[in-house]
C-alpha cells in the first residue's frame, strides 16, 4: 500500500471534531422589563440550543445574578432589573461550566450523574470530569450597592402597581413610598430582599 493510501486510510479512521463548535448557535438573550422585574423571554430556545434542561439552567441563571425567580412555559422571571447582555453573560458561565469540554472545547458533551458527583462526558474526544461548583461569593466581594441601614441619593424613574415611586442602583430596584417619578429625593434603605429595596423618604 503506497503512502497517499495508507494516509487517505488514516484520515478516514479519524473522528472528525472539526466545526462542532460552529454548530452551536445560542440565541441572544430577549430581556423583558415587567415593573420590579425582568423577564427572560427566550429561556427555553437558549436551552435547546444547549441541549440542557431549561430548569437547570434557569437555576444557573439565579445562582448568577443573585436573584430569586420563576420559569414556567419557556419563559423566566427575575427580581430585580437586568439587561441582555447581563442574562448573555449567565449563559457563557452555564456553557463554561455545563456544556463546553474543557479539554477539546467542543460543546459535544452530555451530563450524567455518577453517585452523587454531576459529571460532563464529552462525546467528540471522550474527555470525562466532573463538574465543579464554582462559588459566586468571590464575585461578590465588593461593596453592595445598597445596604439596608444606609441612606442614599436617588432619583425616581418609575411607579409601581402601588403607586409607590422606583429608582434604581446598580442591581437593585428601590421602592419609595410617597415619591413621585422625576424627583431627586433621600432616601433610607429599610429592608433589602435579593435585589428588591424597601425604602422611606428622609
Amino acid at each position: 500500500m503506497d503512502y497517499e493510501a495508507s494516509l487517505d486510510r488514516a484520515l478516514d479512521e479519524v473522528p472528525d471534531l472539526g466545526g462542532s463548535d460552529e454548530r452551536l448557535v445560542v440565541p441572544d438573550a430577549q430581556a423583558q422589563k415587567d415593573g420590579a422585574f425582568t423577564r427572560l423571554t427566550n429561556l427555553s430556545a437558549i436551552a435547546d440550543a444547549l441541549a440542557r434542561d431549561p430548569e437547570h439552567l434557569h437555576r444557573s441563571i439565579q445562582r448568577e445574578l443573585g436573584t430569586n425567580g420563576q420559569y414556567e412555559d419557556g419563559r423566566a422571571r427575575y427580581n430585580g432589573n437586568f439587561s441582555g447582555s447581563d442574562f448573555d453573560a449567565t449563559v457563557r458561565s452555564y456553557m463554561d461550566e455545563y456544556v463546553l469540554c474543557s479539554e477539546c472545547g467542543l460543546p459535544d458533551t452530555r451530563l450524567v450523574t455518577e453517585g452523587r458527583n454531576q459529571m460532563l462526558r464529552c462525546d467528540a474526544c471522550g474527555a470525562f470530569r466532573p463538574v465543579a461548583k464554582r462559588s459566586s461569593s468571590s464575585q461578590r466581594t465588593e461593596r453592595p450597592d445598597v445596604e439596608e441601614g444606609r441612606t442614599y441619593e436617588v432619583k425616581i424613574t418609575g411607579t409601581g402597581r402601588k403607586g409607590d415611586g422606583v429608582a434604581e442602583k446598580g442591581k437593585y430596584t428601590i421602592f419609595v413610598p410617597g415619591a413621585q417619578e422625576g424627583d431627586v429625593v433621600q432616601i433610607y434603605i429599610e429592608n433589602i430582599s435579593g435585589t428588591l429595596a424597601f425604602a422611606k423618604l428622609v
